[in-house]
């Protein structure tokens, strides 16, 4: 199945001669623009479309550009396998226009302008390799012009990033048929469905993923609910090719089948699209790890690009309380616990020592901000939405529950058993800890949508910030004193703990404050 090629269009504006030649072998590999202006990040400004939908070894393929509204002046043309880097294939070309490259030592496996002139139109013939495995090969322009495309990251090229999850439906006037195309990286499958809502259940889905014998087959099904889909026969289908190459799945096809939401039939011309993926046992697949639903219902016929859904308010609500517990809170409360208790010595309110009314205060609310965001986002979801997070989450919340409750319950500090609850307390804090920061990062996850994962990567550095405080306050509490470490011969203990508390308060809230504008963007 012909799914695409990847194509890129280059500006006339800040062109030295080399590019206005259209030598840009410098480009192979990343297809993009060698000069000064960045690649253009807006749908192309031409139309790509091919005389056939599926080839084997030796078969020719048309594939034209043509422009859309306003002339285009320079591009470069690969045909590649999804998922691929490197071109597939040679082409052959009869315009003054279009010129041939070698690319990673392929003769003639790229085409390109030879001139800045405007173009309105490019005719090239793809010719498919004549032996070896030959799986699908990605075609991802013509969003917004001739196909309905959808991704995630948003404008995200499935055969340049191997992190896109991608889906495209294009129509043709007078013909009921519909040529769909996903790709995406999964260790099982990926779906693309059609709904009336942005929840699951009686929604029209096809599923490309792996059957029974480890193959990649493309089955048409029935969403219900939290269940597994009933299959349905394929039904009027043709054109179907599928393919897996470094865990990134592909399957495209051609529909006739009628979009429908209810079992009974009917249709409608507005449909929420949605992207999932998820693992798979034995062909059977499993509980979707990742979904991607469009924030708005879309006419398949009208070709556009689609945005995907924001998260709700309640689960940004969800996400931001749980930070807030487990990054400033509950952080401050275990290191007081840990190593300030030397702090204000002496100095009791309520018969108590400062630091442990401090600890008890953090620790509090540390808990009361896990129970009202455990509580808003069973009450957003409504059930059990799989994957680790949820599992996570909950053993954070068991775990934090208990917590308070056990100590409240503790023997006196000079009880015989008294080193029973302080190393069942203390360890149940770190599994706590551990947990919580784990469930962070899968929940941070849904909220990065970027193809840089920055959220991700913010939150591994708290996580090096963390350790690092902890190591250097264990290292000057137990081995040496902080004056013969720093030569701070003019502050006391305490006021060096005090300083490193600061420290490690405002470098909390940095990373904090980071996280909660992307999740305020997400």
């Amino acid at each position: 199945m012909v799914d695409g090629a990847c194509w890129r269009t280059w500006p006339l504006a800040n062109q030295d001669s080399v590019k206005d030649s259209g030598k840009v072998t410098g480009a192979c590999d990343n297809m993009t623009p060698q000069h000064k202006k960045g690649a253009q990040q807006s749908p192309a400004p031409f139309s790509v479309t091919t005389d056939r939908f599926s080839f084997k070894e030796g078969d020719e393929i048309i594939v034209k550009l043509l422009a859309a509204s306003t002339p285009f002046t320079g591009f470069m043309l690969q045909a590649r396998e999804v998922g691929g880097s490197s071109p597939l294939g040679s082409f052959t070309v009869t315009s003054g226009e279009a010129q041939l490259l070698t690319c990673n030592g392929l003769p003639n496996s790229a085409v390109s302008h030879t001139s800045d002139s405007p173009k309105s139109s490019i005719q090239g013939i793809w010719r498919a390799p004549i032996s070896g495995n030959l799986n699908s090969i990605q075609f991802s322009t013509g969003c917004g012009s001739t196909k309905v495309c959808f991704s995630q990251p948003l404008n995200c090229d499935p055969g340049v990033s191997p992190d896109c999850y991608f889906l495209s439906a294009m129509t043709s006037p007078g013909d009921t048929a519909v040529q769909l195309e996903m790709t995406g990286p999964s260790d099982g499958y990926i779906a693309i469905g059609f709904s009336d809502d942005q929840r699951m259940g009686n929604d029209d889905i096809y599923i490309c993923g792996r059957d029974s014998g480890g193959l990649i087959r493309l089955q048409h099904a029935f969403s219900t609910g939290r269940k597994i889909p009933d299959i349905l026969p394929l039904g009027n289908v043709s054109d179907v090719t599928s393919s897996v190459n470094n865990s990134i799945i592909s399957c495209s096809f051609t529909t006739r089948n009628p979009i429908s939401t209810q079992r009974s039939g009917g249709s409608s011309s507005l449909y929420y699209l949605m992207i999932v993926h998820g693992p798979s046992n034995n062909g059977t697949i499993g509980f979707h790890t990742g979904t991607f639903i469009s924030d708005t219902k879309v006419d398949i016929s009208s070709p556009q690009v689609v945005t995907s859904e924001k998260e709700p308010p309640i689960i940004k609500a969800h996400g931001s309380l749980m930070l807030i517990a487990w990054m400033t809170t509950g952080s401050l409360g275990m290191i007081i616990a840990r190593y300030l208790k030397g702090v204000a010595k002496g100095k009791h309110y309520f018969g108590k020592d400062v630091w442990f009314l401090a600890h008890v205060s953090l620790m509090t609310l540390t808990v009361a901000a896990t129970i009202i965001a455990f509580i808003l986002a069973f009450s957003e979801v409504g059930g059990w939405s799989g994957g680790a997070h949820p599992v996570l989450g909950c053993i954070v919340m068991i775990l934090a529950f208990f917590q308070p409750i056990a100590a409240m319950f503790r023997c006196g500090p000079h009880h015989h058993w008294r080193f029973l609850f302080n190393w069942s307390h203390a360890l149940n804090a770190v599994a706590i800890k551990v947990l919580a920061v784990a469930a962070i990062f899968t929940g941070l996850s849904y909220f990065s949508t970027s193809e840089d994962s920055w959220l991700l990567k913010v939150m591994g550095g708290f996580v090096g910030w963390e350790a690092t405080l902890y190591i250097l306050d264990s290292f000057l509490t137990t081995n040496l004193s902080a004056t013969a470490v720093l030569d701070f011969s003019f502050l006391p203990q305490t006021r060096m703990e005090l300083l490193l508390l600061v420290l490690f308060f405002l470098g909390n809230i940095a990373f904090l404050v980071a996280l909660l504008v992307g999740i305020g963007s997400s």
